[in-house]
């Protein structure tokens, strides 16, 4: 049975910390303000616009400090990182849960998040937000649908989400556990500790910046290791900013993914508002969801 971490009241406390890439602070403002907007209270950790010089916005262990102390501030009720990256898996294993178990919280975030969210589903049976981070509410995009589609989730809302068609599209209806997130993570943690099973789910995967043969290879690898056998449904998000090699792979994308897929009888979406672009709906990780999928439009609810 899944943890559904209570929704927020207002004047409950949001914690902000980067457990993996840098962020400065002034980049996260308008964010802290909205939330703020939205009747709730602040708490940033030390990693948000650290003294940082590389990659990171702290050394592994400083980043593990600053979410751990996060993780058991009792006042903080849902934790949102500031950006994704890469670093969250050089800490994932040395994160003590025990305060989280006794008293979940919604963590909120995507790209290298998702190893978060892998892990307290995998290990905690827990739920979390696969949502917008703090950049996503820079240059006016406080008000648009996906950043408020954030406040709707944490106000337990029941979200119901529609998309257009598309040309590789599988009809048909699913009802399963949502899981999934960042293709490139996902795959990555396949084997670890933090490993989803997602046989009878619906998975959804979306990615950013990779080469059009990367994509072919984790997909394959989703296969090989039974990822893809016995779905509820899956749901392509937005693969944004592809790259291809000199000599062109010869599909685009799409194509790569469908000529993996198709032999599937399951409900299968592409270009479902999931992403790292503007269009990124909030899904709750580990929540029931029913996929339609149909001749004239996909409808993705609690």
């Amino acid at each position: 049975m899944i943890k559904i971490p209570p929704y927020l009241q207002p004047g409950d406390t949001i914690g902000i910390v980067c457990p993996a890439g840098y962020m400065a602070r002034e980049r996260a403002q308008t964010c802290i303000d909205t939330l703020q907007s939205w009747g709730y209270q602040v708490k940033t950790g030390s990693t948000l616009g650290s003294d940082s010089t590389n990659y990171f916005s702290g050394t592994d262990d400083e980043r593990l400090r600053d979410l751990q102390q996060i993780i058991d501030d009792d006042s903080v009720k849902a934790i949102l990182c500031a950006r994704g990256g890469y670093g969250v898996s050089r800490i994932i294993d040395r994160i003590d849960f025990r305060s989280f178990k006794k008293a979940p919280k919604w963590i909120i975030g995507f790209s290298d998040i998702t190893v978060l969210h892998s892990h307290i589903y995998s290990r905690y049976k827990t739920a979390s937000l696969h949502a917008p981070m703090a950049g996503a509410f820079n240059d006016g995009g406080a008000t648009n649908e996906y950043v408020l589609s954030l406040k709707q989730a944490l106000e337990g809302r029941k979200a119901r989400y529609t998309c257009d068609t598309h040309e590789f599209n599988n009809r048909g209806e699913a009802v399963g556990d949502l899981v999934g997130g960042n293709l490139s993570l996902i795959a990555h943690l396949i084997g670890s500790d933090s490993d989803i099973k997602t046989r009878g789910r619906i998975l959804f995967l979306e990615d950013v910046g990779e080469y059009r043969y990367n994509i072919d290879r984790m997909f394959h690898q989703l296969k090989r290791s039974g990822k893809l056998e016995k779905l509820a449904g899956l749901i392509i998000g937005g693969f944004s900013d592809m790259k291809d090699t000199e000599r062109p792979f010869g599909e685009s994308t799409e194509e790569i993914i469908y000529d993996l897929v198709k032999e599937y009888d399951y409900p299968i979406c592409f270009n479902f508002p999931v992403s790292h672009a503007k269009e990124n709906y909030a899904l709750k990780v580990g929540v029931g969801y029913k996929l339609k999928v149909g001749k004239l439009k996909v409808v993705l609810e609690e």
